[in-house]
């Protein structure tokens, strides 16, 4: 069989005839014949197990007999010695070899994976591979991030006849053994005695080699991203894959968000988090990235960049959709290239007449309380479009949360299934994140029967001023319909869902009241008509609750008067 064939415009070389050698004679067979052998991903071999042959889209179980222990030692005897991140290795080939061991560190299972190398991935992004700036890789498992390190690695030693330096820990990227795979071309690589010592031997290599370009994959600790930072504040280009699909897993895993920057909480002051519409305790790059551009690779033919890494971590930090482009590969070798179409403008906002209400300087009316469904349909739209232009000018995709609150909105969930949870934010694409932690909660959503007995969860979220909505059963439907209500995307005739006024007193009452008060004057008053309002007398602490709604929309307001008639009023942007 021949080991090089064009795949979709591009060369592969697999070496098959090699992998194939080191498994028994039975198993060996059933693959020679197997119609799909060149599209073989990997063998599972597990004792008492029948072996196992993977796809892209199908398994195959090579025989009905179970492996033994006199299997797996035949292939322990042809492949290389099984280092520390117990993988190993077939001299002068790119396939890998992945041991399982019970407690007592013997071998009870083997994945032979199949290394491919393909000449032509680079075509995708050769543009960003000339720029000399540094790349990450991002993508999920057998996507294709080491084959696309691999031929990087060889462009630009051979075509742009640059000094590249491979640090290749599990010996993947160039194969085992002591002579490198040719598939790298004129790149040097040094190999790693132990997987946990790859970062100094990052640091060796740039001190001892003199590299114009570092090579490194699998970056996953938190030594391993200093590294990288220390490699590429010296002026080396450094091409690199970590663990994580999406730039925003980097965002949120501490040990790697040194890649793109790191992370750090922020205290503004009033006047800064009333200008940027945002809480007073944000999120912030720390620094440059390490990695000026990161790559998403989510098919081998189709690939996400981010072309401006500062700027993508930057606007996700504050809620907004970065717009990276879309690489994708057609079948006749073409790259084309794509972007997120931007926003359309939204129409001027309507005028809305005043219910009732007085300009400053006058009582206002007690407001009463209605429901969703008693709302006017021609004031439900115009806080639709409302809250629509604020997500425009704050470069949101949704609008905002149901205090006004800057996207994404974080959810403290209460007796409701985490898993159910994630999965609806995930399919509905929708801008929450889930928090553990009550201090940074916008909201709290519980299971209403869970929530009639946990006083102290009601009383905590009283205390920190957070809303608490409740559905009613932790199922799919519920919690599509209860997040959607949260982010004002319920569609019409869609059932209410509790909230906690079964649970309020009297007081708690005034203080709703209160709110609503606030809230009409702004909505119907203050925005549409560019007034000044004032409201009804107020204790100090119901007074408080309504400065800081109004905070949310981003006016500012003033107590005047003496108690017990002290006020306040509020003043247009």
């Amino acid at each position: 069989m021949a080991d090089d064939m064009p795949v979709d415009g591009q060369v592969l070389t697999d070496d098959l005839d090699t992998l194939l050698a080191i498994l028994p004679e039975t198993l060996r067979s059933q693959l020679l014949a197997h119609p799909q052998r060149t599209q073989l991903i990997e063998v599972v071999l597990d004792l008492g197990r029948y072996p196992e042959a993977r796809f892209p889209k199908q398994a195959d179980f090579l025989a009905q007999v179970p492996i033994t222990r006199e299997d797996l030692d035949y292939c322990i005897q042809r492949v290389g010695h099984f280092s520390g991140d117990n993988r190993a290795g077939i001299e002068r080939t790119l396939h890998r070899i992945s041991a399982m061991r019970n407690r007592q560190g013997v071998i009870i299972g083997l994945t032979c994976r199949v290394g491919r190398a393909v000449f032509g991935t680079t075509s995708m992004i050769r543009d960003l591979v000339d720029s000399g700036r540094s790349i990450l890789l991002l993508g999920r498992p057998g996507v294709g991030k080491t084959t696309a390190l691999r031929e990087i690695a060889r462009v630009l030693a051979d075509d742009l006849l640059k000094r590249v330096v491979i640090i290749d820990t599990s010996n993947e990227i160039a194969g085992d053994g002591d002579v490198p795979h040719p598939a790298i071309g004129r790149a040097r690589r040094m190999q790693v005695a132990q997987p946990e010592l790859q970062h100094q031997v990052m640091i060796e290599a740039v001190e001892n080699h003199m590299p114009e370009v570092i090579v490194i994959d699998e970056i996953g600790t938190e030594l391993e991203a200093l590294a990288a930072r220390t490699i590429a504040e010296r002026g080396v280009q450094l091409i690199g894959t970590a663990h994580g699909n999406q730039i925003e897993n980097l965002i949120k895993n501490p040990t790697l968000s040194d890649l793109v920057g790191g992370i750090q909480s922020v205290t503004l002051g009033d006047d800064e988090a009333r200008r940027r519409g945002s809480q007073k305790s944000v999120l912030e790059r720390k620094a440059p990235p390490t990695f000026e551009i990161a790559v998403e690779m989510l098919e081998r033919n189709r690939w996400v960049v981010h072309d401006e890494v500062a700027a993508t971590v930057d606007h996700l930090l504050r809620g907004r959709m970065p717009t990276p482009q879309v690489r994708t590969l057609s079948d006749n070798g073409e790259v084309d290239i794509t972007r997120p179409p931007a926003q359309a403008p939204l129409p001027e906002l309507p005028k809305v007449v005043p219910l009732g209400w007085q300009t400053a300087g006058q009582m206002l009316p007690v407001p009463t309380r209605t429901e969703p469904s008693e709302i006017a349909p021609e004031t439900h739209h115009f806080q639709t479009l409302l809250d629509a232009s604020w997500s425009q000018e704050l470069g949101l995709s949704a609008s905002a949360g149901p205090n006004g609150e800057d996207l994404p909105l974080h959810i403290y969930p209460y007796a409701v299934s985490r898993s159910q949870l994630d999965q609806v934010v995930r399919t509905l694409n929708l801008p929450i994140v889930l928090t553990q932690d009550l201090e940074h909660a916008d909201v709290v959503l519980a299971l209403r029967s869970h929530l009639k007995n946990h006083s102290k969860l009601r009383h905590m979220a009283k205390n920190r001023q957070l809303p608490i909505h409740t559905i009613k059963a932790s199922t799919i439907p519920q919690i599509a319909r209860g997040l959607r209500r949260l982010l004002n995307m319920e569609e019409p005739g869609t059932p209410e869902i509790a909230d906690m006024r079964m649970f309020t007193s009297s007081s708690e009452d005034d203080e709703i009241e209160a709110l609503e008060e606030a809230r009409l004057a702004v909505e119907q008053i203050v925005i549409p008509q560019g007034q000044p309002v004032e409201l009804l007398p107020r204790s100090a602490s119901v007074r408080k609750m309504q400065h800081e709604l109004i905070e949310h929309y981003r006016l500012q307001s003033q107590s005047f008067g003496e108690e017990p008639n002290r006020r306040l009023r509020i003043y247009p942007a």
